[in-house]
């Protein structure tokens, strides 16, 4: 990067005006290509945990496939095709990680059930490996309890089958491009029910 393109500071308090709209700049170039690299990184899931009879990249499409099927709306099918997106950097928290990517462009409902989809899921596993099964019961009456236990029930402990017709990854790409190309924050997005 040439020196026109540097900020001028060591410090961040020491940035001027210029500085901060250079930063800015280039800031709001690098952001316009969140989509391209959440569809890298899905792709890198096509060599993660081995063992399964699908692929993570696989178990990702079939959950948006059945998310999709089931009638589930755009943000809900996104989130069900990048929830398992953190195994590969934060495997012990790779919830919260997928929670935290889709956050800024999706209304709070979504981002909660990918929070806690990896407890959720424990129904499904967890006394065969020592852990309780029943960990999601300590927020049952949360408003967001029933769509989290679909997600995780319907999508997500469904999708190791190597047999389900599983939509391609270039299928969903457009919804994923929509998705993570909104303004983040945006209050209309965000906005929620008045009981929560």
């Amino acid at each position: 990067m040439s020196k026109e393109n540097k900020v001028s500071f060591k410090r961040m308090d020491h940035g001027s005006i210029e500085d901060y709209k250079l930063l800015h700049s280039l800031e709001t170039k690098y952001i316009k290509g969140l989509p391209d690299r959440i569809l890298k990184a899905l792709l890198r899931l096509d060599d993660t945990l081995a063992g399964y009879q699908v692929t993570r990249l696989e178990h990702s499409l079939q959950s948006a496939t059945r998310a999709e099927a089931d009638g589930a709306d755009i943000e809900l099918v996104v989130a069900a095709l990048i929830h398992d997106i953190g195994d590969e950097l934060a495997p012990e928290n790779h919830s919260q990680m997928a929670a935290c990517i889709i956050r800024p462009y999706v209304r709070a409902e979504v981002a909660w059930i990918l929070e806690m989809h990896g407890i959720f899921q424990y129904k499904y596993y967890a006394d065969k490996v020592g852990l309780n099964p029943d960990e999601r019961e300590r927020w049952r009456g949360h408003p967001w309890f029933d769509k989290c236990e679909q997600f995780c029930r319907d999508w997500d402990q469904m999708s190791f089958d190597p047999d389900y017709e599983t939509k391609p990854l270039s299928y969903f790409e457009p919804m994923l491009r929509e998705i993570f190309s909104r303004p983040a924050f945006d209050k209309v997005i965000l906005k929620e029910p008045s009981q929560f």
